[in-house]
């Protein structure tokens, strides 16, 4: 089929690109769903059409608020060091290092997180009593008067700006290998029942989207990675006469995989990749 919709199906295409049913493949089943789904995590981690921009809403739960809420008791490590103190001398002493437990687990299909929305409601619209309200209503309402929009527009940039000093955005570590969001906030803050929303990425399910079997990098790099296992397990038999005088030559076919694979990704990183972004400032 010229257009692979399942796992094996993409195979296939991959193995008729190498010359099946005419030539035998060398290379085993079980090889050959692992190198399909080694090229699928590739296309997912790397490849800008292997994730998709999602909004995940989460519902914090009793157990989230108290283990965020409690205090680090474990110890990730204990060091021993010599220092030198004037008034006591040479000595040695003993540093506990502990970490919090202020963690939501995440799925495990998210490959990154970009931010987490405000965690509260604290605008100017969102009571009479609070601070900003009161700011609104003494400082700008009263000063705004009608004179167009472009004072409008800046009024509400001036807005804009006093909401971010005051409600700053919250401190977030991820890491994808952990599957877990750390939270740095004052979670007496937090109730259970809250929700937060995640600004996220998640990578694309071929179960559910079909067409990743089909994406034309995805078939050029499985080609190249089973022609490449196709050489590896053939090398040993390097300079073997078959009948009719022809001779095995698994080396030829590893290193053209392994060119292959080499010139795939480097267009990877120029076509298909999404650029890494300059840290500025801290």
């Amino acid at each position: 089929m010229a257009k692979p919709t399942t796992k094996q199906e993409l195979i296939d295409f991959c193995l008729r690109k190498l010359g099946a049913p005419v030539l035998e493949i060398n290379v085993d089943d079980e090889q050959l769903d692992d190198l399909a789904d080694d090229a699928i995590q590739l296309f997912n981690e790397r490849h800008f059409d292997g994730v998709e921009r999602m909004y995940l809403k989460y519902k914090l739960t009793a157990d989230d608020v108290s283990r965020g809420q409690a205090k680090a008791t474990t110890g990730v490590g204990i060091v021993t060091t010599t220092a030198t103190s004037v008034d006591s001398g040479s000595g040695t002493f003993t540093s506990s290092w502990y970490e919090n437990s202020n963690f939501i687990q995440v799925p495990d299909s998210v490959i990154g997180v970009e931010k987490v929305f405000k965690f509260d409601n604290n605008t100017i619209s969102s009571g009479m009593f609070s601070f900003k309200y009161q700011l609104f209503l003494n400082d700008v309402a009263f000063n705004l008067g009608y004179n167009g929009l472009l004072n409008y527009s800046m009024t509400k940039t001036y807005l804009e700006d006093i909401d971010y000093l005051m409600t700053t955005d919250k401190q977030i570590r991820y890491n994808k290998r952990q599957d877990r969001l750390y939270l740095d906030i004052d979670w007496k803050d937090e109730d259970a029942g809250d929700y937060i929303i995640l600004d996220c990425y998640r990578a694309l399910d071929p179960a559910s989207f079909s067409g990743v079997y089909n994406d034309s990098f995805l078939k050029r790099y499985l080609t190249a990675t089973i022609k490449k296992q196709w050489g590896q397990n053939l090398i040993k038999f390097q300079g073997v006469k078959l009948p009719g005088g022809i001779e095995l030559n698994g080396r030829q076919l590893y290193d053209d995989g392994d060119r292959d694979i080499e010139a795939i990704l480097s267009k990877m990183s120029t076509d298909y990749e999404m650029p890494p972004l300059d840290m500025i400032g801290w």
